[in-house]
């Protein structure tokens, strides 16, 4: 079997999906491609060739041909950091009256508004009309320019449907129209060029957010070379102020570091010798040392870039609607044109001229790119904006499906609870102190390594409690552990144990924190000491973040492992609308299951890992804390950064917005574009209008109501 090769090319001067259609069909031509993905937001083809029909050489001359350039990803950064010529205006380095297409417009405009001032004025149209063809010319350059060549390769595209009616409109005597239609479109495919550029930053700016250079230690001097050039173990320092360069732990000195740019988390976060951090956070305060232990693309920030781009290529649902639509839109628009040209004329003797017209308005019409860009930008702004706030979404489809989620399911250990035990009381009985109690029992825990041991020696700890030397350890799985002080025997466990052992215990006090939740350790010799309790403890935004689900009409369902009584105690505490407990990992693949075909869409939260087969057969799986894990950032729909749950509710409000948007703009633009094909007929729609407002327009309000996703925070 032929081993694929797999290549990523920069492209530029691609302005609409049909621009990545273009694209695709060119490389497609070649021998050897087995599969093509386009981008025209990203500015980026993937290609999986056979080696041995083929080459990137190739490739990128079959779409060089085609009318864009291409370059290797990762090479010639600079020269293609815009998506095509006309969006130059975004260049911050030139003066905004140098860039090439401000000035185009800006010159047409001059001459437009000359030409109808002398047309008004005197009522000539001779030099009225030359200027007019002046603007058209200038303004329209590009647009023949691509047109030609799209029919020198047997494709009819935009540019040249809009050459046609400019050019029929010049014949027929109506020359203000022509250049309208050539300078109005001209500015149309600016606003779609400040789209894909303004998309294209907003991942741009999440590689921005890592320095390109890192202070190393070497031969005990500090050297700066480029991240590329940082190797694994090598030492860099971050002074204050600093952003971290690359992945890696503290290995001298503490301060505070802001996540904010990789978890979205508000505080900073106090790091000291030991500590994993991560490239493209800011350190605050303090001198850090730091080893590294990634290479710069290998980093979590390089994945989250990586991991964007490729879900701006996955197509939801109603992307691929409006892509098909779209294709059968325009062919069946231009057949209506023909006809509106000729059979007014031919079959009931109406005057051509007026029926030409009519037909130029409907080429004009039959332009799709609103439409097309109306999905991609509004996703792109969602996705974008949600991976600034320290959660990553998988592709356009999960957030498709998130807005149509009826259930949030949960797991409990770590996602809804901490997933660490902690003592929450020590209670006296028969008279023995707290502290004696708590002295006894971590001094014989010390020993354990069970998850409740370490509970009590970190409570110890905590109060300062002395421990004891203990022998004669032993552990009783199960049950609990016994241990020798001072010549003593001590017992530490479960009621059972203490049952078992015949060793009298407040039973109905031990049942009381058990219905809390908290689990019960009993410590004593010949008689109960103590009792501590532990429990794993709440997130602190778990309340809320149910609370607020559920005020969004959520369903919230609880999946555990744990017995019931620890179930019910903390659905109970956090208001949570159905538990199920005591399950194995196949059981809530099951529970999954059975809520789909119960409520409909089904969210899944998870802590990515032991969760992998319930997220999997979720409609979308969720991952907490994919920061420390990569098999959370690689397999999860969606993977919050860091440990906060309380992005749920701004994920969810994101996905219902994103979503709402994506309709408005297509409602908006097959509205706008059925009316004025409808209006033509009786004259009321004129050629500049179908331009200005069929697409120019539509363009702009398409644009800037996606562009309101970027404004919504957590």
């Amino acid at each position: 079997m032929v081993e694929l090769k797999e290549c990523e090319l920069k492209v530029k001067g691609m302005d609409c999906p049909s621009c990545a259609m273009n694209v695709e069909n060119a490389v497609r031509k070649l021998n050897g491609i087995a599969e093509i993905n386009v981008d025209f937001i990203v500015g980026k083809a993937a290609i999986k060739y056979d080696p041995s029909h083929t080459n990137t050489s190739e490739i990128r001359e079959a779409i060089e041909k085609a009318g864009y350039t291409a370059l290797e990803d990762g090479k010639d950064d600079h020269e293609v950091s815009c998506s095509s010529c006309a969006t130059d205006i975004f260049e911050e380095k030139h003066p905004l009256w140098k860039q090439r297409n401000i000035r185009i417009i800006a010159l047409s405009s001059v001459l437009l508004v000359l030409g109808l001032s002398i047309e008004y004025v005197t009522g000539t149209t001779a030099l009225s009309h030359i200027l007019f063809l002046f603007a058209g010319v200038i303004s329209g350059y590009s647009i023949a320019k691509k047109g030609i060549s799209s029919l020198l390769k047997k494709r009819l595209d935009m540019n040249f449907l809009m050459i046609i009616a400019a050019v029929g409109a010049f014949s027929i005597g109506y020359g203000e129209e022509g250049a309208s239609v050539l300078y109005l479109f001209f500015i149309a495919e600016f606003l779609e060029d400040y789209a894909g550029e303004r998309a294209r930053k907003s991942i741009g700016s999440l590689v921005k957010l890592a320095p390109e250079t890192a202070t190393v230690i070497r031969d005990e001097k500090e050297v700066n070379v480029h991240v590329h050039d940082a190797n694994i173990n090598d030492i860099t320092v971050v002074r204050p102020g600093e952003k971290i360069p690359l992945d890696g732990i503290v290995i001298k000195g503490e301060s505070s570091v802001n996540q904010a740019a990789i978890t979205g988390e508000s505080m900073p976060v106090h790091k000291k010798i030991g500590d994993t951090v991560y490239a493209g956070t800011l350190n605050e305060h303090g001198y850090l040392e730091i080893k590294v232990t990634k290479r710069s693309q290998d980093t979590v920030l390089s994945k989250i870039v990586r991991l964007v781009e490729e879900a701006e290529r996955k197509k939801s649902p109603t992307e691929k609607f409006v892509d098909k639509f779209a294709r059968y839109y325009t062919p069946l628009v231009i057949f209506l044109a023909v006809g509106v040209a000729t059979v007014p004329s031919i079959v009931f003797g109406q005057p051509f001229d007026e029926w030409l017209y009519k037909a130029l308005v409907l080429l004009v019409i039959s332009c799709p790119c609103a439409l097309a860009i109306s999905t991609p930008v509004s996703m792109v702004s969602g996705i974008t904006g949600a991976a600034r706030n320290g959660v990553l979404i998988k592709g356009g489809n999960y957030i498709e499906e998130m807005a149509k989620a009826k259930v949030f399911v949960f797991d409990k250990t770590g996602t809804l609870t901490e997933g660490r035990p902690v003592v929450t009381d020590t209670l006296e009985v028969n008279n023995y102190p707290a502290k004696e109690i708590m002295e006894i029992a971590a001094s014989i825990e010390s020993l354990s390594e069970h998850p409740l041991a370490k509970a009590v020696v970190a409570k110890a700890e905590s109060e300062n409690v002395h421990l004891k030397p203990a022998s004669e350890f032993k552990a009783i799985p199960g049950k609990g552990v016994k241990g020798n002080i001072d010549g003593k025997t001590y017992y530490i466990g479960s009621p059972a144990m203490f049952s078992e052992l015949s060793i009298p215990f407040p039973q109905a006090k031990v049942k009381e924190l058990e219905e809390e939740g908290k689990t019960a350790i009993l410590v004593g010799n010949q008689e109960c000491m103590g009792i501590i309790a532990i429990m794993d403890k709440v997130r602190d935004a778990a309340l809320e973040t149910i609370r607020l689900l559920k005020k969004k009409d959520m369903r919230v369902v609880m999946l555990t492992g744990d017995n019931e009584r620890i179930a019910k105690a903390i659905a109970n505490k956090l208001g949570i609308n159905e538990y199920h407990a005591g399950l194995l990992p196949e059981d809530k693949v099951r529970m999954i299951g059975e809520l789909n075909q119960k409520y409909g869409k089904v969210v899944m939260v998870g802590d990515g890992v032991n969760d992998a087969p319930a997220l999997a057969k979720s409609s979308v799986g969720i991952a907490m804390g994919a920061i420390g894990s990569d098999v959370a950032l690689e397999t999860a729909d969606i993977a919050l950064m860091h440990d906060d749950i309380s992005k749920l509710p701004y994920l969810f409000e994101l996905s219902k917005k994103t979503f709402g948007i994506v309709k408005q703009n297509i409602f908006s633009s097959i509205a706008v574009k059925g009316s004025f094909a409808v209006l033509v007929f009786p004259g009321i729609v004129t050629l500049w209008m179908a331009v200005a407002f069929g697409d120019m327009g539509l363009s702009l309000l398409v644009i800037v109501n996606a562009m309101r996703l970027s404004v919504l925070k957590v």
